[in-house]
């Protein structure tokens, strides 16, 4: 491993290679692609002179709860996690696969991937309950599929974590990372409340958004209320004042000095971040593993 992939591992590019993409990313990519070129081969086989792709998505599509298109297929709670993994055709996946590398390697980097996955898939099942409760009102009654609700999700913490980050609408435009989740927010408005008929859940959509707000806005107030219960706590923590701590309990920090380790040496200690990275963030490594992916990309 260069020190050119470890400096890229935690940095949202291609150029480290797809191996080194986080985990639940190039888990979502794959599965995402893999359930899309299944459901696109089944549709050269038929039972009962029906396509098999028409029953997957009949029972993995989100129908809605009442309907009044007549022999539309029911609805079934499992519906609101597995309609995230179907898509209509190949621009559909590709959308949203691009706009969740774009904008998820950096927040997987910086939570962590059981966080992420949590939160990726919590704004996709809000985002179909929005759809249920929302779409049948505003003229939109049919099935809904893909993973774009919860790539709002997404987009929105992004805009909410990384708000004066640029970004370039159409490969052209720069603009700041709020302002790009404020416009595509707002014409998302506008498209669902004005009850286009273009065959987009706009309100999974905006409901994909809304649960991500909702749910980054319950984590600081949980945390804040964590922190000062910890704090309060502490008044009537009593020291133990009989116990000794164990000589081999204590240990100074050290660093790495790059110049004086065995390559060897140091490409298994780049190894283990960079696992750790994948496991629990960036955020969580020590103040040592930081200091040698710093010093690490100092060499490039």
């Amino acid at each position: 491993m260069s020190y050119y992939q470890t400096y890229n591992y935690y940095r949202p590019s291609f150029f480290g290679g797809f191996r080194f993409f986080p985990p639940v990313i190039k888990t979502l990519l794959l599965t995402n692609a893999g359930i899309f070129i299944f459901v696109y081969f089944m549709d050269y086989f038929s039972v009962r002179g029906v396509q098999v792709s028409y029953y997957i998505k009949s029972i993995f599509a989100l129908y809605p709860i009442f309907s009044s298109i007549s022999g539309i297929p029911a609805f079934h709670i499992w519906q609101l996690l597995t309609y995230m993994f179907l898509h209509a055709g190949f621009m559909h996946l590709f959308l949203n696969m691009f706009a969740l590398w774009m904008f998820g390697m950096e927040l997987e980097n910086n939570w962590g991937s059981k966080r992420f996955l949590f939160y990726y898939i919590a704004c996709g099942i809000i985002a179909g309950i929005s759809n249920l409760i929302f779409g049948p009102i505003f003229g939109q009654d049919g099935a809904t599929i893909g993973a774009s609700g919860a790539v709002y999700g997404i987009l929105l913490a992004y805009g909410v974590i990384f708000p004066n980050r640029q970004i370039y609408l159409y490969f052209l435009f720069p603009i700041r990372a709020k302002y790009f989740v404020m416009l595509f927010i707002g014409l998302e408005i506008f498209a669902g409340v004005t009850g286009t008929q273009d065959g987009i859940a706009h309100f999974a959509h905006l409901g994909g958004a809304a649960g991500g707000y909702l749910l980054l806005v319950l984590e600081k107030y949980k945390y804040k209320i964590y922190h000062y219960a910890k704090d309060f706590l502490k008044i009537y923590q009593k020291p133990d004042r009989f116990t000794q701590r164990k000589a081999d309990e204590i240990s100074e920090a050290k660093y790495f000095d790059l110049n004086n380790i065995e390559p060897e040496e140091l490409q298994k200690k780049l190894d283990e971040i960079l696992d750790k990275i994948g496991k629990v963030g960036y955020q969580n490594l020590t103040e040592e593993e930081k200091k040698i992916l710093y010093e690490a990309s100092k060499k490039l």
